[in-house]
């Protein structure tokens, strides 16, 4: 079992007073995790941006540092069962922090139809939360039908984690077989998903956390990790203040994107996902699937079609054969932002601006 936060009692003494080492997953984390630490020191990251996260194979260095850390902080088994399974074998010394498993986080249901429903019409958009970034996560379960007969997603709290997933399902190392289409992939995503960091709530929320943990590693620094979490805090929320700026004009948009990563950003927004051409960046669609987008494409009038960096290109083709929709580029891990304490503001402010341009254009 991944070792749990210990407390702050036991790590309070003069041997823990040092800045513990650091690992995260992902850019995204890695970027929170930096704006917490600051000057104090740099968190490493194991998912070189570019690579994906669902099977992502570490390198000798990459599980040397996981070896060496004091505090692990990742997304969770759901997103990468592979450095579940690293952390368990070769990180047993270190506090293991999954951030998809935190009491405040919010959660949604995965998606596999090929097409969304929405009802934007019926949504509130309350703009009023822009500067704590909770706007839209009121919406998270209500504007769609997830279909998972098995799972009583009702039962969530939208203002933090529902204890319905831990009672009936633990996902830690399990995986979860759907049918794709006759598709075998690496990574069967579970009933709950995963990309939770693109929720700016769930982000603003987890720097808290995050400044929790290092304390409790080094109550020396508590101090200055909790002020610069406040401080990471209002820089989301400027971010997501512009990123609104920029999305409330185009809220009866329909887009398409390439993997249906975007749904916690969606629902933050308001936007009108019209679908995805794969469940994940690891599930290949069928025909079937792609000919239900075409045909929805050329009914709706869709905007974009938004490919993702290093994935086939020939399915964005297949979708958009016979329309004039537009294509652009869209990446939820935020490959060519810079790496560091201002990267999750800025993947909020790419995200926005490259859906708000394609829209307009």
């Amino acid at each position: 079992m991944l070792k749990p936060l210990l407390p702050a009692l036991f790590l309070a003494s003069p041997l823990c007073a040092e800045v513990p080492d650091v690992v995260t997953d992902i850019a995204p984390v890695q970027g929170l995790v930096a704006s917490v630490m600051g000057d104090l020191g740099a968190p490493s990251l194991l998912v070189p941006q570019g690579a994906s996260p669902h099977d992502h194979a570490l390198t000798p260095s990459e599980a040397r540092s996981l070896q060496d850390a004091d505090l692990v902080v990742w997304i969770g088994t759901e997103l990468s069962p592979g450095i579940g399974r690293k952390i368990e074998a070769i990180a047993g010394g270190a506090t293991a922090l999954a951030l998809f498993d935190a009491e405040v986080t919010a959660q949604l249901a995965t998606r596999d139809s090929a097409l969304f429903e929405h009802d934007h019409a019926e949504e509130e958009h309350d703009h009023d939360h822009a500067e704590d970034g909770h706007a839209h996560e009121e919406h998270a379960h209500d504007d769609h039908d997830h279909d998972h007969d098995d799972h009583d997603h009702d039962d969530h709290d939208h203002e933090g984690r529902s204890d319905a997933h831990h009672d009936e399902d633990d996902h830690a190392g399990d995986t979860h077989e759907h049918d794709h289409g006759g598709h075998d992939h690496g990574h069967d995503h579970g009933p709950e998903d995963a990309h939770a960091w693109l929720s700016p709530a769930n982000a603003r929320a987890w720097l808290g956390v995050i400044a929790d943990a290092l304390a409790e590693a080094d109550p020396e620094n508590a101090g200055i990790y909790r002020a610069n979490a406040e401080a990471a805090q209002a820089e989301i929320d400027a971010a997501v203040t512009n990123a609104r700026e920029k999305l409330d004009a185009i809220h009866d948009v329909r887009f398409v994107v390439f993997h249906d990563a975007y749904q916690y950003f969606e629902q933050s927004f308001g936007l009108n996902v019209l679908g995805a051409i794969q469940v994940s960046d690891a599930t290949a669609p069928s025909p079937a699937r792609l000919a239900e987008l075409r045909d929805a494409i050329a009914e709706t009038g869709a905007t974009c079609v938004f490919a993702e960096p290093q994935f086939d290109s020939r399915l964005i083709d297949a979708v958009t054969e016979g329309t004039e929709v537009k294509v652009a580029e869209l990446d939820p891990l935020g490959m060519g932002l810079e790496p560091g304490a201002g990267f999750y503001p800025a993947l909020i402010g790419d995200l926005a601006s490259r859906i708000s341009d394609c829209a307009a254009d």
